[in-house]
């Protein structure tokens, strides 16, 4: 009797066949290289981790500084006075232009991350199928060993005679 014919048997067809799917789809997985993202992404994503990193805080908050004290401090000619216009004019100008590439860095990273979630659920389904499968080989190892063993015990029993096992079992009940 062939154990995993047996065993594949048990198995579902739709189980059977999603489990070769998983299989195949890991292989082809595999042979294939990671693919080169576009110029747009790459831009996208230097931008977005420029921007949100500290030496950029840090450097954009020196540069504030010393635009606002060169302005406060200018006796002679103030190109940028009090209210800081201008100022306000070229960071919502940085702002505007800064939005755009994160948001396409945030919806490429997001479609990353909903493969990798899609990922992680087939692998997840496989090795649960995978499990099953253990299980059901393991249940079929025990089943053949127990029904072995019971061939052996009754193989046993018909060597023995009658009377030896009436009086072994009486005289194990007085021992006591």
């Amino acid at each position: 009797m062939n154990v995993v014919a047996n065993i594949t048997l048990r198995l579902h067809d739709q189980e059977i066949k999603l489990l070769d799917q998983m299989r195949a789809a890991r292989r082809k997985r595999m042979e294939k290289p990671h693919p080169e993202f576009p110029i747009g992404d790459r831009i996208s994503d230097w931008v977005a981790a420029t921007m949100g990193s500290w030496r950029f805080i840090i450097i954009q908050s020196i540069l504030l500084m010393i635009w606002i004290v060169l302005n406060v401090t200018a006796y002679v000619q103030q190109w940028d006075p009090y209210p800081f216009i201008l100022l306000n004019l070229a960071l919502s100008f940085q702002a505007a232009y800064a939005a755009p590439f994160i948001m396409m860095s945030q919806n490429r990273q997001s479609a990353i991350d909903r493969d990798a979630a899609q990922h992680d659920y087939t692998i997840n389904a496989k090795a649960e199928l995978e499990i099953e499968l253990l299980h059901q080989k393991l249940d079929l190892l025990r089943e053949t060993e127990v029904a072995e063993l019971i061939h052996i015990i009754r193989r046993l029993e018909e060597h023995i005679p009658a009377g030896l096992v009436i009086a072994g079992a009486s005289g194990a009940g007085e021992a006591k």
